[in-house]
């Protein structure tokens, strides 16, 4: 991880809010048979022991397509899907059950690695598995019986709590009991679905070939609502129309869902342990939340506005005024850092000033700006004001773009004009709202 590489110290002290935030959370994760047999796969369950020790409740969901495949084929029987569902005749079972529990041991055994001088060394986890999930027949569809494949009826919660409890890393496996005694094959999407709805999971981690791109772009954060949308581009692969599917049923549960690439080195770590990661997240509502500022922000008010009062953008405004004015600021917090913020100061009764416009360097060249703007005049409206004054040297062109229009000092309240002449010679404009 570049991160990492670069300044660890560095990187340490960043990652300490998230290691606070993280502990004692529960996160179910799902990896495919593909991350399984990836060379890379080691090193996944060294960032599982990671987290493991750092007091994350972890329920690891495996599939097992790639391995099912090849165990069928081995034995000669057809390997046969109706619209992506795989069909279980009888006699695949036990070369799927003989698939599923290999996967299921070699994720115990390498969880339970100690050796010295390995990054498992000391770490002493316990991996639990068993009969927490209850399944039914996926039946007949579309006049296609799929015979001993399942879909997930009930999980057991007490029990997986129970061990989460004590310390325990679940393993759930793409097989279920029905209560009559039968065995069925699932998919591990419909496993991690339903646990992590269950559970009432904090986050759902989705462990794929790659997190989700559009036009060559990756996508580090959607809306469900857009990821409705996305649904309608043929152009996504299945695995990411899977995973946004899923993403989509749990949310009215689980708050965030993240896809991010098994194969890449650390990709988990720096996905939960900085504030952008490397994968796409999908949340019921924007990352980022625009609200009115408070005492608290005063110090990330200042580390945003610091650096462009020393450059003459912004005037120099003291801790003492930022707080004396705090109720006329408004922030873009992202995950408990200020990126963004504006101040409304009324001017008469019928007239305000927007100002202090700040967008913290790494967040800028996206909407943040123009979100932040039309917050504020929604916030202006509703306080009963009618016209938007701004003054800039440096943003001329971006309020013209936003609808502001150049006038003279005279323009302004006779209370403003008293303190315009401060020597920077700003430019005036105005906006009717």
């Amino acid at each position: 991880m570049t991160h990492t590489a670069q300044n660890p110290i560095q990187w340490f002290r960043h990652s300490a809010p998230y290691i606070n935030t993280h502990r004692g959370k529960t996160f179910v994760v799902m990896f495919g048979g593909e991350a399984v047999a990836h060379e890379e796969f080691d090193r996944l369950i060294h960032d599982f022991a990671l987290l493991h020790s750092l007091g994350i409740r972890l329920v690891l969901v495996h599939g097992a397509k790639p391995q099912i495949e090849t165990a069928l084929h081995n034995a000669n029987l057809p390997s046969i899907a109706q619209n992506g569902v795989r069909i279980t005749p009888s006699e695949a079972m036990p070369h799927i059950l003989s698939a599923v529990g290999a996967i299921r041991l070699q994720l115990e055994a390498r969880l339970s690695m100690g050796l010295a001088n390995s990054p498992m060394f000391g770490s002493r986890i316990d991996a639990v598995s068993g009969n927490f999930i209850t399944a039914r027949p996926f039946g007949v569809r579309h006049g296609v019986d799929h015979q001993m494949t399942g879909e997930v009826r009930g999980v057991d919660v007490d029990a997986i709590h129970h061990n989460l409890t004590h310390n325990h890393i679940v393993i759930l496996s793409p097989i279920g009991f029905s209560a009559t005694g039968e065995v069925f094959s699932l998919s591990a999407e419909d496993v991690a679905e339903h646990a992590s709805i269950a559970l009432q999971a904090d986050k759902l981690i989705l462990l794929g070939e790659e997190p989700l791109y559009n036009q060559g772009a990756l996508v580090r954060e959607i809306t469900t609502k857009q990821a409705h949308a996305l649904l309608d581009d043929n152009s996504l692969s299945d695995e990411i129309r899977r995973f946004l599917g899923c993403a989509i049923r749990v949310s009215d549960v689980v708050d965030r869902t993240q896809i991010l690439p098994f194969a890449k080195d650390g990709a988990l770590i720096e996905e939960l342990f900085t504030r952008d990661g490397l994968g796409t997240m999908i949340a019921r509502a924007p990352y980022d939340q625009i609200r009115q500022a408070h005492l608290g922000d005063v110090v990330g008010l200042l580390v945003l506005l610091r650096p462009l009062e020393e450059a003459g953008i912004l005037i120099q405004r003291p801790q003492y005024r930022l707080e004396a004015d705090i109720e006329h600021y408004t922030v873009i917090e992202r995950d408990g850092m200020v990126v963004g913020c504006a101040a409304l100061y009324p001017l008469d009764e019928h007239c305000a000033e927007v100002a202090s416009i700040a967008i913290h360097p790494d967040y800028r060249g996206g909407s943040r700006g123009d979100e932040l703007l039309e917050f504020i005049e929604s916030r202006a409206r509703s306080e009963g004001f009618t016209r938007l004054f701004a003054l800039t040297t440096h943003t001329s062109h971006w309020f013209i773009e936003h609808g502001f229009i150049e006038t003279a000092v005279s323009s302004l309240p006779t209370s403003r004009q008293a303190r315009y002449d401060n020597g920077r010679n700003s430019k005036i404009f105005v906006k009717s709202i």
